[in-house]
């Protein structure tokens, strides 16, 4: 392996083809031509000595080693992206960019109320908000602050626990006033249910235990937190929400002496970042408005 040519403009390469699936795609993500694009795949291949895709009837299918490679350039790709926030403005200014990740619900639905509240004190802040459901890792600097339901476990991170938010089922009114309230848990089976495509571990702690709450019960499946939500908005039926965005709503909350669940609120970034004054700030002031959040 030469490994003077690892450059990152070949490993950035690398990265967006696996990301997007193709060299057109990969291309047009990087603002690159193919061809210029298909070389740094080749230059890196060469530099390496080992083939990284194999072309099949649906596009370009990763080698073993390409998923080998691929947490490390990931890992790269975020050691950058955090040098360049680093670099945006000085520890000692609330200057810069800060970039928060959070939930789909709670980064659609909540944060930005609160963003836009701390960005017209605090102009010099530029926002990244990253929403999924999916774990990002703060040690590896994929984010500076995370909004999360499940309290870190690593000793390098700085967590803050906010509160609790109600969860349970909620439908809108017109909606039940055609199709009837249920009076108990098993009287949801005869409604129109939103739930999930594939189980998580929030809905295995709100389903009860004499409920078999499982995806054949469910006329409308989804897996994004945001459409389940658009459907009880839409008067589709009754599915699971948090109770500050069930009151903004307008949308009636069923059973909840029988199905009523905590999900926790933690506010959480890396300890090296306390010392960045805008990180610090935008720690705190989440913090503050999360901790109201619950009893919106």
């Amino acid at each position: 392996m030469n490994s003077q040519a690892l450059s990152w403009d070949l490993l950035r390469s690398f990265l967006s083809v696996m990301r997007e699936g193709s060299l057109s795609a990969a291309a047009r993500a990087l603002g690159m031509t193919q061809p210029s694009l298909g070389r740094h795949v080749r230059e890196l291949e060469a530099a390496l000595d080992v083939p990284l895709f194999a072309r099949g009837p649906q596009g370009l299918v990763p080698t073993d080693a390409a998923r080998e490679l691929l947490p490390h350039a990931e890992s790269m790709a975020a050691a950058a992206a955090s040098m360049w926030r680093a670099a945006s403005g000085a520890q000692d200014e609330l200057r810069g960019v800060v970039r928060i990740t959070a939930s789909e619900v709670i980064g659609a639905e909540v944060l930005p109320a609160m963003l836009a509240t701390f960005r017209r004190e605090h102009p010099g802040i530029i926002f990244e908000l990253s929403t999924t459901n999916r774990t990002e890792n703060l040690l590896r600097r994929d984010a500076d602050i995370a909004v999360r339901n499940t309290a870190p476990k690593q000793d390098a991170l700085v967590a803050r626990h906010v509160g609790r938010v109600s969860m349970g089922f909620y439908a809108r009114p017109d909606y039940l006033d055609l199709a009837g309230r249920p009076q108990r848990l098993a009287d949801l089976t005869q409604h129109a249910l939103i739930g999930f495509d594939e189980e998580r571990s929030y809905v295995r702690a709100i389903r009860p235990a004499d409920l078999p709450y499982t995806r054949e019960h469910f006329s409308l499946r989804t897996d994004n937190d945001l459409a389940a939500l658009a459907a009880m908005k839409a008067g589709y039926g009754i599915g699971i929400c948090q109770a500050p965005l069930g009151r903004r709503y307008g949308l009636e909350r069923l059973l909840a002496e029988a199905a009523d669940v905590p999900l926790d609120v933690w506010v959480v970034t890396h300890e090296d970042l306390r010392a960045s004054r805008r990180v610090r700030a935008v720690f705190d002031h989440l913090a503050e408005a999360l901790t109201a959040y619950p009893h919106t």
